[in-house]
């Protein structure tokens, strides 16, 4: 049995392809993995501010906001630590990330708890997992200059310490019927080969 952590980050609801690739790729899975779903768009990661940045590094005597902050980072922290591979759902939005999986990231990337400062540079702490992104696109943008989504996840990602990670594209997705359907049937099939 694996244990998967989903995010889901489209803001799109019912209508949002990436949370439609990550749905069947859960319904799929069924009850051989253990899986842990959130949806950052429902249920969004506050936006970093002073504050929160303040408390989330050990302020001294810290705000009620500071404390949430901090319970809430170490919460989605565990849910990485407990997990074997990550699924995340990182649709193109304006050549970048959704905002609700910025904050996340935000959240999550702490020094001395997911990463640390070394002599060599940053080291990070969350080795041996897998992650698995399923990016969704309007137009067709992989391998491009465009393509700020890839680099900044590979980037972002492996400062954590996860350098396994794999790519899931669906794209032209607003480029018509037919190409959108078999751009999302093939990258179907390709999130379920890697998970499975």
């Amino acid at each position: 049995m694996a244990n998967v952590l989903v995010l889901k980050s489209s803001i799109l609801g019912e209508y949002s392809s990436s949370t439609k690739l990550i749905d069947g790729m859960v319904d799929q899975l069924g009850r051989d993995n253990f899986i842990i779903e959130r949806d950052l768009a429902a249920h969004p990661v506050p936006v970093l501010d002073g504050e929160l940045a303040t408390g989330l590094r050990g302020a001294k005597n810290p705000t009620q906001k500071q404390q949430d902050a901090l319970a809430l980072s170490d919460q989605l922290i565990n849910e990485i630590q407990a997990s074997d591979t990550l699924v995340i759902a990182a649709p193109m939005y304006n050549f970048s990330i959704p905002t609700q999986l910025k904050n996340w990231f935000d959240f999550i990337a702490r020094a001395g708890v997911t990463f640390a400062y070394t002599e060599q540079g940053p080291q990070g702490l969350l080795t041996g997992k897998k992650a698995i992104i399923v990016t969704t696109r309007g137009g067709i943008h992989k391998d491009t200059e465009n393509d700020h989504v890839v680099g900044y996840l590979k980037t972002v990602l492996s400062f954590v310490g996860i350098t396994d990670i794999e790519f899931v594209y669906s794209e032209a997705l607003a480029m018509g019927d037919e190409p959108a359907k078999a751009s999302m049937e093939q990258a179907a099939k390709d999130l379920l080969g890697l998970v499975s």
